[in-house]
């Protein structure tokens, strides 16, 4: 990625690159005809005047900055500098927080990448797949802060690490347990004492909370029961964690901001969970094929920290996958890890061919058929590849991004829906799969796989001469609340030439 093989220099290249992808998407404007490309590609920043040059698209890298008629070559302190600059006279509003922010995110991946070089890899390609993400999302400005912590407190829980830990288990008085749905699960992690359930809990989120909860363990409400008896791998979401001894995966709430938001299984959230996720259940049931959808069943608390020890679970892998196949992370494809068959891929135009009838359907028909709007992006799909490494099949997952109709209006359902499937996931799946066979157009099949679909929106998608991308940078700096998704129009590569 960069001619400096040290961890700083890399973690600078691994840093910048997301950056860059979100201002030159959000603000910049491109210079295609500009004279001193050198092999670059020339942005002119409207805020500043700067001229601004990259080497590469899909992972922008080596940024220059042009002054007294020289171009300067900016590291990542000076990218944040400029950054900063440029967006207080764009949007006329000043931002102290997120610009730390992208500091933590760079020092977070050189952590990241001294304690990868020390770690071993975990041998199964799934798990391995998880635990890729060392950029993380290739839009965002800071994808691996990590709430300015101390790397102590963070990377024994970290998947970018290769982390495995077990979880704590806690007794939770029985009277003021709260719960809802199927939980049968975590009963079968350890044993609690009479008058007490179990609540198995993330230990970082319990370091977290350690003092909000302490009157709770001194007067009884909460016991420690010790730690489970096997390990859990943290998954690319951090907070998600998967047992393989138990075949179960349990989401966490993690008072940490990563990415837009603060990572909490919220209130309002939980309480809605058993409609959507009945809902999305239907929906897959339904629709037969091999796609399957990983259930979120239901969740456990304590109703004095209802929001602090929750505890999601969710479907594990083995009853839901097509026999013989391997799942993986659609965003360790894009991402690349040992093993990967994107990278393997021999005939570029089959795979994608056989992967967009895997992720493309069911996403199309959930929202057709059912009103469903998955949240179908590369971190919440896992594909199933056979023997020789070609797509059979799709799992999608995570009941707390889901939409349903008509609760979400329409159009803004189609729209959330086509950024997601789209434009976070086909754009970024085609462009891994293009920088690897030059040449290679994935837009024909991805147009014929789309004009399968009796769906008016499908359809239109073909001929509209844009798309709708997120603007996390802005979304950022202007202090929206991270749910609040504001896009601004791309050009549309199903459209055609």
């Amino acid at each position: 990625m960069t001619a400096d093989g040290t961890v700083d220099g890399l973690a600078d290249a691994y840093a910048a690159a997301p950056l860059l992808n979100c201002l030159l998407r959000e603000v910049a404007e491109p210079l295609p005809g500009h004279p001193e490309r050198a092999g670059r590609l020339v942005y002119r920043l409207p805020g500043t005047g700067r001229l601004l040059r990259v080497r590469g698209e899909r992972r922008p890298a080596e940024p220059e900055v042009r002054a007294d008629g020289v171009w300067h070559r900016l590291g990542h302190t000076e990218l944040v500098k400029l950054t900063g600059e440029e967006l207080r006279r764009h949007t006329g509003l000043s931002n102290h927080e997120l610009p730390a922010e992208m500091i933590d995110s760079r020092d977070a991946v050189a952590a990241l990448l001294a304690a990868r070089a020390r770690a071993v890899p975990p041998a199964d390609p799934y798990l391995r797949s998880e635990q890729s993400l060392v950029t993380g999302h290739p839009h965002h400005p800071a994808p691996k802060a990590r709430g300015g912590a101390p790397a102590s407190r963070w990377l024994p829980y970290a998947p970018e690490a290769y982390a495995r830990f077990p979880l704590v288990l806690l007794g939770v008085r029985e009277d003021t347990v709260v719960e809802e749905g199927d939980t049968s699960a975590l009963d079968a992690l350890g044993t609690a004492p009479p008058g007490y359930r179990l609540l198995p809990a993330h230990p970082w989120q319990l370091d977290l909370t350690d003092r909000a909860l302490a009157p709770a363990f001194a007067d009884g409400r909460l016991v420690r029961l010790g730690t489970t008896a096997f390990d859990t791998w943290p998954t690319a979401a951090i907070r998600t964690l998967y047992a393989p001894e138990r075949d179960l995966f349990l989401k966490f709430s993690l008072d940490v901001r990563i990415t837009n938001d603060v990572r909490r299984l919220w209130r309002h959230d939980l309480l809605r969970l058993r409609r959507t996720d009945t809902a999305v259940t239907r929906a897959f049931a339904s629709a037969g094929g091999p796609a399957a959808w990983l259930s979120d069943r239901g969740y456990r608390t304590a109703g004095f920290a209802f929001e602090e020890l929750a505890v999601l679970v969710r479907d594990g892998l083995r009853g839901r996958l097509t026999p013989g196949a391997t799942p993986l992370l659609a965003a360790g494809l894009v991402e690349g890890f040992e093993g990967s068959p994107l990278a393997a891929a021999q005939d570029p135009a089959a795979w994608w061919e056989a992967y967009l009838a895997a992720v493309v359907p069911p996403a199309l028909t959930a929202f057709a058929d059912h009103g469903v709007v998955l949240e179908a992006h590369v971190q919440n799909t896992l594909v199933a590849v056979d023997r020789s490494g070609t797509p059979v099949q799709a799992l999608f997952r995570d009941a707390e991004g889901v939409k349903l109709l008509p609760e979400a209006d329409r159009a803004a359902g189609w729209e959330r829906l086509v950024y997601c499937l789209v434009v976070n996931h086909l754009t970024e799946i085609a462009a891994a799969l293009a920088e690897r066979h030059p040449g290679f157009d994935p837009w024909p099949a991805a147009r014929r796989e789309l004009a399968r679909h009796d769906l008016p929106e499908a359809h239109a998608l073909l001929t509209a001469p844009t798309l709708p991308g997120k603007t996390n940078l802005l979304l950022r700096w202007t202090g929206a609340d991270g749910a609040d998704a504001r896009y601004l129009p791309l050009p549309n590569p199903l459209a055609g030439p």
